[in-house]
């Protein structure tokens, strides 16, 4: 879940999230149940921000072979996974794989949705992030977001970590891999109270910022880009 994204290791990244995530699965199908409320299953262009790995695009373009996708991750070797991960699924979606950052994409095209799941705690600079996300958003776009969240100083962050280290443990997680974990979040990756990340997607131009999903110190939320349809 944190380590050097371009290291050989990355290919146990699908075999070990679900082992650290709770409701892991549940997260990605929820995601996908509220963001087919939105669109049009006839057509729609999603941007999937940090598609490496390819939980988004195996959940998504399995169920919605007609819709095209823009996939965006700045490491080679997550991207190439999730390429894997589709030729095994025997999945053959309209899909763009960029090596590279949000604000690389071109800025022209507005696209239907776009997702960024478990990506934002590893960003420093979120408002830019967001915002250039919102950017490339058609008015009234949902967007989907999940990542660590909290006040690490807190009693009650503490308090979930020790409760998600028992999980994981139980789960088949190593000692030693839960202590490095562990020790990355705050040096290697970034998190935020909700209601900052809240305050943040409003500020970035979403709307109608919701809570959907909720597992120790891992939220996710949808929103909609601007103010159209609601």
């Amino acid at each position: 879940m944190n380590m050097d994204w371009n290291h050989p290791d990355v290919y146990q990244y699908e075999k070990k999230i679900p082992l650290k995530i709770p409701c892991y699965e549940m997260l990605y199908d929820m995601m996908d149940r509220l963001l087919t409320v939105r669109l049009s299953e006839d057509a729609a262009n999603v941007m999937v921000v940090g598609a490496g790995g390819g939980q988004e695009l195996v959940t998504l373009a399995k169920r919605h072979p007609n819709w095209s996708y823009t996939g965006v991750d700045p490491s080679a070797s997550m991207l190439g996974l999730a390429r894997k991960r589709l030729e095994l699924a025997g999945i053959q979606p309209q899909a763009d794989l960029i090596e590279g950052e949000v604000h690389q994409l071109e800025c022209g095209f507005q696209y239907d949705a776009a997702t960024c799941m478990l990506v934002l705690h590893f960003v420093r600079h979120k408002l830019e992030f967001l915002q250039q996300i919102a950017s490339r958003l058609a008015d009234g776009a949902p967007f989907f977001i999940a990542a660590i969240q909290g006040n690490m100083t807190s009693e009650a962050f503490k308090w979930q970590m020790c409760a998600w280290k028992e999980h994981m443990l139980a789960g088949g997680i190593s000692e030693q891999e839960w202590e490095s974990f562990s020790a990355s979040i705050g040096s290697r990756s970034h998190p935020v109270p909700a209601s900052e990340v809240e305050d943040l997607l409003g500020k970035a131009g979403f709307t109608n910022v919701t809570r959907f999903f909720s597992a120790y110190v891992i939220d996710g939320w949808f929103a909609v880009k601007g103010g159209g349809k609601q």
